[in-house]
């Protein structure tokens, strides 16, 4: 690509190259250039990526007639030598300063403390087709930074500032006052006779009212049109009618795959839905806890009208029929019978996606969310039960980068990502706590590549303030890879179900993995061993609080 020197000198630094940007590339013409038309042009020839502004050095065309003639072609060559020497030098000290503390950042950080103000359209979803332009290119131009010893400081950096708080639960009517709608709608308690949380709920519609006319899940996504479609058709043969009402059947999922991305959760929801008491929502991943119910629907498309909790519940009408009938099986005898269907939702966003908070509730003074999801699931469902899959948060780092870059993937543009990443979240820790960084909306939608996500145990540590540890199944990918009748078989146990035959649990077991790699990012091939142990020094001190609230050495990842 081709810049007017002259031009990017004279713009610099508040017009952002934009008159520069109309006269480039091989169609320039000086006369319609509005800086360059009075004559000498320098072009300076760069890549196609953003130009580094510190590396551009101020060169002006010398009208100097000692310049001319035979004096120029024979000093050419070494003034080329020595202007690019300057340009070198002036780069590399850029780099070096912006390896240093905060204060001395040549480059401004692109998230602002006591803001918290960001871009929602970068957050993700784990929807491929909704997030495959999640990454875009970096605008912050760093080198290949391969010196382990340079990165290793910011890393000691924040190692020092670590200290694992215990947060304060919120109370049950503060969580009302922010919350009065989902409150009014899901009751205190739920059907005696059913393993599932459900309840009836009248239905005041007539037989002409379309009951998924106004379903936000139905409206913005064309894919799940089809199941409400189905829905509608069998929609009044499914009301109980009692004394001149109509009720329908409401329920909640019993347990929860609530994480993490890129660490076997979908594989393990293919498999566990094939037990025949065990069914799902609709929808995968209705990300509702985290997203929508904020009205956070796809990472393009901004903020919409919040999604209320009756559209949530809707997902669940499927599962509710077969529990219905399970229910009313018996109802001729005078008696009822107990189900044992369960239902399940699996969203991997639901144990740390907590970014919206800062949109919707009142900023706290010390930057830290005043409320969280599980709260909010735990007033509703205080015996709910969730699981979890981890991986060694290396080797999930690199997938998920693979997984949602759409353009220039490559092991060097990856360790590029990781350390302008590093280096953000150390500003963070210079001046806020640890939940406060991990939260932080703004600097989670700045940084290249998602470090925050693998921080498993401040996520888990939080989760615990509310839940007791025997409702949380922590389970990890690599030991799932290796057996997954056993991994199974400690889901079906943590989950009460019954037995199963051989050949429903052959069905489960030996079924192929979901959601593998694609053969294109396997062929990358690894990250640099560099970028290994720059992320494996990061990960320690969390990978050690994590093994030890889990007592298990196994989640240090020493061996995977």
């Amino acid at each position: 690509m081709r810049h007017c020197i002259n031009c990017c000198i004279q713009l610099l630094p508040n017009d952002l190259h934009k008159q520069c940007f109309r006269c480039r590339g091989s169609n320039h013409i000086n006369q319609k250039c509005p800086v360059c038309k009075q004559g000498n042009i320098i072009p300076l020839y760069v890549d196609s990526k953003q130009m580094n502004l510190l590396a551009v050095l101020e060169v002006r065309t010398d009208h100097n007639e000692s310049w001319n003639g035979f004096f120029c072609l024979r000093k050419g060559k070494l003034c080329s030598l020595i202007f690019g020497l300057i340009i070198m030098t002036l780069v590399m000290a850029s780099y070096i300063l912006t390896g240093a503390k905060h204060g001395l950042l040549l480059i401004p950080s692109p998230f602002h403390y006591g803001a918290f103000t960001g871009n929602p359209n970068l957050m993700d979803n784990e929807s491929l087709s909704e997030t495959k332009d999640h990454y875009q290119p970096s605008k912050i131009n760093i080198s290949y930074v391969r010196d382990y010893p340079s990165i290793k400081l910011i890393i000691d950096t924040i190692t020092s500032k670590i200290e694992f708080i215990n947060r304060q639960r919120p109370d049950l009517e503060d969580l009302k006052k922010q919350e009065l709608h989902m409150f009014s709608i899901i009751p205190n308690k739920f059907l005696p006779n059913s393993k599932n949380p459900c309840w009836y709920e009248e239905y005041r519609g007539n037989t002409t009212t379309d009951p998924y006319t106004t379903n936000s899940y139905a409206l913005y996504s064309k894919r799940f049109r089809t199941i409400f479609d189905y829905l509608r058709k069998v929609f009044w043969n499914h009301l109980y009618h009692y004394k001149d009402k109509h009720y329908r059947l409401r329920c909640l999922p019993h347990f929860y795959i609530i994480g993490q991305p890129k660490c076997g959760t979908t594989d393990l929801y293919d498999r566990l839905r094939l037990h025949p008491d065990v069914r799902f929502s609709a929808i995968k991943e209705p990300h509702w806890w985290t997203r929508k119910r904020f009205g956070i629907i796809r990472l393009r498309d901004g903020f919409h009208d919040r999604y209320p909790v009756e559209d949530y519940l809707d997902l669940f009408d499927l599962a509710a029929y077969q529990i219905q009938g399970v229910l009313q099986s018996d109802v001729t005898k005078g008696h009822s019978k107990m189900n044992h269907i369960i239902i399940g939702e699996a969203s991997a966003s639901t144990m740390w996606d907590n970014n919206a908070w800062v949109f919707f509730y009142d900023n706290s003074t010390d930057g830290e969310p005043p409320f969280l999801i599980q709260d909010f699931i735990h007033a509703f469902q205080p015996h709910a039960k969730l699981i979890v899959m981890l991986r060694d948060p290396v080797e999930r780092l690199y997938s998920d980068y693979l997984y949602f870059a759409s353009a220039n993937k490559s092991a060097e543009d990856f360790h590029e990502k990781v350390a302008e990443s590093l280096q953000l979240f150390e500003n963070c820790m210079l001046d806020y706590s640890l939940r406060a960084c991990v939260y932080n909306n703004t600097l989670n939608n700045a940084m290249p590549v998602r470090l925050q996500v693998g921080l498993y145990v401040v996520y888990l540590l939080d989760w615990l303030t509310v839940f007791d540890k025997g409702q949380i199944l922590v389970l990890r990918l690599e030991d799932h890879a290796s057996n997954v009748k056993y991994t199974m078989h400690m889901v079906f146990q943590f989950l009460d179900l019954g037995p199963i035959s051989e050949k429903q649990e052959a069905l489960i077991t030996k079924s192929p993995a979901s959601n593998t790699r694609r053969p294109e990012d396997r062929n990358l091939g690894p990250m640099l061993p560099t970028t290994k142990a720059i992320l494996r020094d990061f990960y320690r001190p969390f990978n050690t609080k994590l093994a030890q609230v889990l007592f298990d050495d196994a989640f240090l990842w020493k061996k995977t």
